[in-house]
């Protein structure tokens, strides 16, 4: 369903930019309980206490928001004003004699004379990793009603596998570049084995003058019983945060871990076992702590400098909208650039749009996918959390562009023209990590066809594996359609003859380690990362409500008659009587094409690979010769069904356990076969290279 994104545009820069969290405060959301993950009881006990300072993305500084009604303080439960003692301290007295009034009681007679408290009563506060013994003084849980309450102080950091969703009650903290203050809604985090662990970091409070304990009181009434809360109210001070983190279970989660290959992702993989913390109050919500010699995620100066430079144009004054290109070579950590960069974005504005060039390691879709979305929301953890459907998407059917390269070309521009172009929303453009030969072609061409400010090129040990894309040398530089002197985005798309637009080329060198390789541990190949991507899009079939997962294979299916939609193969080329064999039990975008399907009383069958609008996915699980229909599985709402007239068959196939758990059948699986051979003559499939022309035929020295 395209979803018209809301457009605010207006002339000044408080207009174009602004504070939008309070935009997204709404109720927490409900969570069911979780049961503590199976690899708890294989962990051991004993765990390194070194402290390691962890780099951190630098904030810019953003309007501080007030605290919402639900958190103010009742006049019932306000102080009076303070009486000074001859200590020098302060005795609060209250209008009557509740919980309250016995906290402060307690807090006022720990004030000694030079105005702090004993240190028996809070232990010594510094940045750093909240770990260990660490967690059983600045949190706090509630067994009955199963969520956690931790304070945490200025710089202090969270490193956890798992999941769970996060309220901020008090103050703010920082996923992922994400700012979460208090007021806003729960958000989700997802920590899993296939990817770098998700950090906490508490920020400094932007306001000093705040009450902190009358209002963290009365914040702390509704989480915790009395005994908790006291324990607490004496680490809180004006520059603390206090988060609730709650167990999280919902349809993606239910059905992943349904697969036994996928039943512990939640859980620290085996490298990470011995840093795991035990026995403190968050465990059992669904997230496991991690020691200080697990480093979480890693940024370098020229990483962070990259930026905040971009951040700091976008919140500037631009002619037009920000149009930022993020390239470099593989598993150099661009998806993860790109996803700090959104979330830093939502700091300050309502949307952030988002192009998708990576077929292979797509954000939103399934893999094989080009797209543009509006994203609203941030990004808090790897792309299989947050699988949706954009606002226009075109499914090109590979994971690769290397055999038809203009079709590739073509989809981009077909996306980019879908693009309002009088948006003031910055653009993020995403690359593959193809840098080399032809690759490195394609991205001079999308520099050329698209008017980009800034070029973001990520490179690891000094180098950036190929030539720098600065302006100069793009004056210079063939691309796979465009030849110096070339035209640029705007001789293509509006038809005129300005002379080629500048843009800011910035250099980021990637630190983690393992940079430049891709993971060799279990869930975290790219394969396996497109797999899960793909689970997640078919988790959406499942109930919203609570209950057990339902295979696929016990899903009524939707019956479509082969004279009402076109079926194509745009991988590869197949013979048309070889179609419906090819296309059994395999996955198949939905997509509308520009014409009417006429059929002539049998199935209609493309010939060539359309670029069309592609709505979502099925899978198609049977085919009825005798009735003529297909039978299709699908998330897709049928109201946007009805405008569907095309399947396309690419070479996304279903992941292997979608076939072979299929509960209620006994002998032989069905669509599941040993008995093959790849060593037969035409066994494998056929690889077909259309376009390719090489360097030396176009005139490149």
């Amino acid at each position: 369903m395209k979803v018209k994104p809301t457009q605010v545009k207006g002339h000044a820069k408080s207009q174009k930019w602004k504070d939008v969290r309070g935009r997204r405060c709404r109720p927490p959301i409900n969570s069911s309980d979780l049961n503590s993950s199976p690899v708890m009881a294989r962990m051991v006990k004993e765990h390194q206490a070194s402290v390691k300072k962890q780099p951190t993305v630098k904030r810019l500084k953003s309007k501080a928001k007030s605290v919402s009604d639900s958190k103010k303080s009742t006049p019932q439960s306000e102080p009076k004003k303070s009486q000074t003692q001859p200590n020098g301290s302060s005795a609060f007295t209250m209008d009557n004699e509740s919980d309250d009034s016995q906290d402060w009681k307690e807090y006022s007679q720990s004030i000694q004379g030079n105005g702090v408290e004993t240190p028996g009563d809070m232990e010594d506060v510094r940045p750093g990793r909240l770990e260990g013994e660490a967690l059983h003084y600045c949190a706090e849980r509630n067994d009955r009603q199963n969520r956690a309450v931790l304070v945490m102080q200025k710089d202090q950091t969270l490193c956890f596998r798992g999941k769970c969703f996060l309220t901020c009650l008090y103050g703010r903290v920082e996923v992922l570049g994400f700012t979460i203050e208090e007021g806003q809604q729960s958000y989700p985090l997802f920590s899993p084995a296939s990817h770098c662990p998700l950090t906490i970091r508490a920020l400094e409070s932007a306001d000093d003058t705040r009450d902190d304990r009358t209002e963290a009181s009365t914040i702390l009434r509704k989480y915790l019983p009395s005994a908790s809360r006291k324990k607490l109210l004496r680490r809180v001070t004006s520059h603390s945060s206090v988060i609730l983190l709650e167990p999280m279970e919902t349809p993606l989660t239910r059905f992943l871990s349904s697969f036994t290959d996928l039943s512990e992702l939640f859980s620290p993989p085996m490298s990470e076992l011995i840093s795991a913390v035990l026995d403190t109050p968050l465990n059992g919500l669904g997230m496991i702590p991690l020691v200080s010699s697990i480093e979480g995620l890693k940024i370098s100066d020229s990483y962070r400098d990259a930026l905040n430079t971009v951040v700091s144009a976008c919140k500037g004054d631009m002619d037009g909208c920000a149009v930022i290109l993020v390239c470099g070579t593989k598993n150099v950590g661009k998806s993860t650039y790109i996803r700090i960069l959104i979330n830093t974005l939502l700091n300050h504005t309502t949307s952030v749009d988002y192009l998708e060039g990576d077929l292979g390691q797509t954000e939103f879709t399934p893999a094989g996918c080009l797209s543009l979305s509006t994203v609203r929301e941030p990004l808090l953890g790897p792309p299989f959390t947050h699988q949706r459907t954009p606002e226009h998407m075109i499914y090109y059917g590979q994971s690769s562009c290397e055999s038809d390269l203009d079709r590739y070309l073509e989809c981009l521009k077909s996306l980019w023209r879908r693009r309002s172009q009088s948006r003031e929303t910055p653009v993020i453009i995403n690359t593959m990590g193809w840098v080399k030969g032809f690759g490195f072609q394609l991205l001079v061409d999308m520099i050329r066809f698209f008017p980009v400010s800034h070029v973001v090129q990520l490179g690891h040990s000094g180098s950036t594996q190929c030539p720098a894309l600065t302006p100069e040398f793009l004056r210079t530089a063939h691309g796979c359609q465009t030849h110096p002197p070339a035209q640029t985005a705007l001789d293509e798309l509006t038809e005129s003859h300005s002379p080629p637009r500048s843009y800011l080329h910035l250099i980021a060198q990637s630190e983690f380690e393992g940079v430049g390789r891709q993971g060799t541990a279990k869930h975290q190949r790219t394969n396996e990362h497109r797999e899960l991507s793909l689970l997640a899009y078919l988790s959406q079939l499942q109930s919203p409500d609570p209950g057990p997962v339902r295979p696929l294979n016990c899903l009524t299916p939707y019956q479509v008659p082969h004279t009402a939609v076109a079926l194509g193969v745009i991988h590869c080329e197949v013979v048309p009587s070889h179609m419906f064999y090819a296309a059994n039990s395999s996955l198949v975008g939905l997509c509308c094409l520009g014409e009417k399907v006429t059929s002539r009383g049998g199935p209609v069958l493309l010939s060539q690979a359309p670029i069309c609008p592609c709505v979502g996915f099925g899978v198609l699980r049977g085919i009825d010769m005798v009735r003529g229909l297909y039978f299709l599985l699908t998330p897709v709402d049928p109201s946007i069904l009805r405008k569907v007239n095309c399947l396309l068959l690419g070479a996304i196939s279903l992941p292997s356990c979608i076939l072979t758990t299929q509960p209620g059948f006994e002998g032989e699986m069905p669509y599941v076969t040993t008995d093959y051979s790849f060593d037969l003559t035409g066994a494998g499939k056929l690889r077909v290279f259309k376009g390719l022309v090489r360097p030396s035929q176009i005139g490149m020295q």
